[in-house]
């Protein structure tokens, strides 16, 4: 096998470091490694771009924007706009997968460029430890001084859920390809996955059922905002039942125990959506004495497994499902090959749900830091007092930000309203450098934006009330 490329290793083998998936975490974290002059290759056994890009991120928010599109041009005569008759709209679901499949194509095509620009060996085939400094890939041998797993995901089918008969059971790979949406759909799990495709695909004209295990939805997100998110995605038409616990699936007829009361739930499709598990298929990490923590690669605060110079990042850790996540945890990693002992902090991991309007948070809810032993205050500023969510025509949703109440430090901070993901990053700013919460309130905000509702929240939490509310 020719692994040579532009760089010498320093380190006797092949390569000072080799990264096993080219996921968003893979492969930005071999980009970054060859730019800080290490002879780096990347191993892809199937996609490029990994599941963000190619069965994920990036297609689902495509379906998003069509839904969001017709939404508005339902809503068209809101906006002093004639003309549009909303009884006549629809999407043209091959047209969109058309568009799907060209801005899948020039994002992963994208990811190949990059990885040669920055002359990262590229390496097509799957790989499978020998030992902890050789992979065995396409039937030759590749060593490597540290070695990065970041192998990302797959769908997670529960065992406990019998599925028997004839059903149309879908998974969100799937859902993003189909030609012809049916007239309704059952949605197990009502986290970010289920959410998002049933915001989607009830505005497209899909009646949708969300059956959620928990007592809410969106369990990882501030309890005052999911009920809120609740309200309002009933509101457009989407039946949400919480504490349904699925026994079986039958011939497209959904199962499930409710307070200890077994009812059922027809529909056309059904959609499953309770989450993901690492990937590890084929890689022989067992083989080699990794330590597994349940189905996920057990890693420290520093990104390492229990081999030294082993390191796993992204899905296949199981720590913080998240492309963004990934990307960071592989940045740690390599200043931790290079000696710096840097530590991962998960608290500073922005997330974003992609409905409308959208959710957007960092750090702890109010449960979790009242759990965490501080004493908090909270500030709270509605959408409805922003002068630029009233010209957008949605006042739904509300900023929350909780500080500890004797130091000032910003502990989380939840958005849920107009262009919120856009937003959230000048939190993960804050909170990254230290600033305090009266720093953002002094911070000047551009009027008249939606982002003014930040500094709004934040003088809530430390003077007790707001200016515009």
């Amino acid at each position: 096998m020719n692994v040579d490329n532009n760089k010498e290793a320093v380190s006797g083998y092949d390569f000072d470091v080799l990264v096993i998936g080219a996921g968003p975490g893979g492969y930005e974290t071999a980009i970054k490694s060859a730019q800080l002059g290490k002879k780096t290759a990347c191993i892809e056994a199937k996609h490029f771009g990994g599941i963000c890009l190619n069965e994920g991120c990036i297609p689902t928010k495509r379906w998003i924007k069509t839904a969001n599109m017709i939404k508005e041009m339902k809503e068209s005569d809101r906006f002093a706009v004639k003309g549009v008759r909303p009884s006549v709209i629809s999407a043209d679901l091959e047209a969109l997968q058309a568009r799907r499949t060209d801005i899948v194509n020039q994002l992963t095509g994208g990811v190949q460029m990059l990885l040669k620009k920055n002359k990262c060996t590229i390496i097509q085939g799957h790989a499978s430890f020998a030992d902890n400094h050789t992979v065995n890939v396409n039937d030759g041998l590749v060593t490597a001084q540290n070695i990065i797993i970041a192998t990302g995901s797959n769908t997670f089918m529960p065992p406990f859920i019998a599925v028997e008969g004839e059903n149309n059971l879908i998974t969100s790979k799937g859902a993003l390809e189909l030609n012809k949406l049916p007239k309704s759909m059952v949605i197990i799990g009502g986290g970010v996955i289920g959410i998002e495709f049933a915001y989607a695909f009830s505005s497209l004209g899909c009646k949708i059922t969300v059956l959620e295990l928990m007592d809410n939805i969106l369990p990882m997100v501030d309890e005052e905002v999911s009920s809120m998110v609740k309200k309002r995605l009933v509101k457009d038409g989407i039946e949400i039942i919480n504490g349904a616990k699925c026994s079986r699936i039958k011939n497209n007829t959904v199962f499930y125990d409710l307070h200890g009361e077994e009812k059922s739930v027809d529909a056309k499709a059904v959609l499953m959506a309770v989450g993901r598990v690492p990937n590890t298929n084929g890689l022989n990490a067992e083989g080699i004495g990794i330590e597994f923590d349940k189905k996920a690669i057990k890693t420290d605060k520093y990104l390492r497994t229990n081999i030294e110079n082993i390191y796993c990042i992204g899905d296949a850790n199981g720590k913080y499902m998240l492309a963004h996540t990934a990307s960071h945890e592989g940045f740690v990693a390599l200043s931790n090959i290079d000696g710096k002992n840097i530590e991962m902090n998960y608290n500073q991991i922005p997330s974003c749900i992609f409905v409308n309007p959208e959710i957007a948070c960092i750090g702890m809810t109010e449960k979790q830091a009242i759990a965490s032993g501080y004493e908090i205050s909270v500030g709270k500023f509605p959408m409805r007092g922003n002068g630029k969510s009233l010209v957008e025509g949605d006042v739904s949703g509300i900023t929350k930000v909780i500080i500890d109440k004797n130091s000032g430090k910003i502990l989380g901070v939840h958005l849920y309203g107009l262009h919120v993901s856009d937003m959230i990053g000048e939190a993960a700013v804050a909170m990254k450098t230290g600033a305090k919460a009266d720093e953002i309130f002094e911070a000047v905000h551009p009027h008249p934006t939606i982002s003014e509702v930040i500094p709004e929240a934040f003088m809530a939490a430390v003077n007790g009330k707001s200016i515009n509310m």
